[in-house]
């Protein structure tokens, strides 16, 4: 009796494989936001920005890429989800949190404080994520997104970077307010055009 072994075969255009063509594009996005992470972590913060314009890029094409070649499915949109968390939330507070205490130089209850401001901007953000993928059907796109998008956050979040590297702001309270305005219009009812 003869047995042939049966290798799966690797179709990028296939919706139900998981690594399909737009699913490649938004590991590539996690892929992007884990190195950043760790790049901060060693205050190589330009670095880490130019790795999060490109997690940026990956957040545009894999949708599109998605809908020209009809790969939308259920778990494109959790992976997608899961990929906006890790760049476009957690990556940017951790970006922003390193800034201010190697910038500013915060320390003791203004380090703590705004440990806690980023925690809640992390939840504010992961909210928004459920709460989109609730509402969203694979494939479909809304004419505006319901509150701020994360990576339209992410981007916030990255001026106020800007601001703390240059000097502008340096106090870790005037931070934490402004971070937590951004976190409150993550899951407000402004009413942002899709692009």
């Amino acid at each position: 009796m003869r047995h042939y072994f049966v290798r799966p075969t690797m179709d990028l255009y296939n919706k139900e494989y998981r690594f399909n063509l737009a699913n490649l594009i938004t590991f590539a996005n996690i892929a992007c936001g884990v190195t950043a992470m760790y790049l901060i972590q060693q205050n190589y913060f330009f670095a880490a920005i130019i790795l999060a314009w490109i997690a940026g890029a990956f957040d545009i094409a894999d949708g599109k890429v998605a809908r020209k070649y009809g790969l939308s499915t259920e778990f494109g949109v959790q992976l997608d989800s899961f990929a906006d968390f890790l760049s476009f939330v957690v990556m940017p507070s951790f970006l922003l949190f390193y800034a201010v205490k190697y910038y500013a130089g915060i320390s003791g209850f203004q380090e703590f404080l705004l440990g806690l401001v980023f925690i809640w901007y992390i939840i504010s953000g992961l909210r928004r994520l459920v709460e989109f993928n609730l509402k969203v059907d694979a494939g479909e796109v809304a004419k505006y997104f319901e509150g701020v998008p994360t990576p339209l956050g992410a981007i916030l979040l990255w001026l106020l970077y800007l601001l703390v590297a240059y000097g502008v702001l340096n106090s870790g309270y005037s931070v934490a307010v402004l971070v937590l305005a951004i976190a409150w219009s993550l899951n407000s009812k402004l009413k942002i055009p899709h692009p």
